[in-house]
């Protein structure tokens, strides 16, 4: 299977689940997204289109670590469990980004619960 077609799958996975998953002001979404390196994350209120919080292995605090393992992932769903409730955020829906919930999303969700987040 070549690497276009596994993104274009990804993609419709995706696709499939943001036409019900939305976040609003009450109620954001955790959006998750992750290469073969580093793994990203944003709280997004889908109405006024804003990111409220954000996190990522490409910030230069976290740059030294390795990105792409679940270690890292874990991490981040610290940092983003923290800026998000610093910014007034306690309940999201997880929005997986077309990946599989295993691995490193999952080891990113379990933390950003124990930060504090509910979903």
């Amino acid at each position: 299977m070549s690497t276009s077609h596994k993104l274009e799958l990804r993609r419709r996975r995706h696709n499939r689940v943001r036409k019900r998953v939305t976040g609003t002001a009450t109620r954001p979404r955790l959006a998750v997204f992750r290469s073969a390196k580093h793994i990203s994350a944003q709280v997004i209120d889908d109405v006024s289109g804003k990111t409220l919080a954000a996190a990522s292995t490409h910030e230069t605090s976290l740059r030294a670590g390795n990105g792409g393992n679940r270690d890292a992932a874990s991490t981040i769903g610290k940092l983003i469990g923290e800026r998000a409730k610093a910014a007034g955020v306690t309940t999201v829906v997880f929005d997986r980004g077309g990946f599989l919930y295993h691995g490193r999303v999952a080891s990113l969700a379990d933390a950003a619960r124990s930060a504090g987040l509910e979903f």
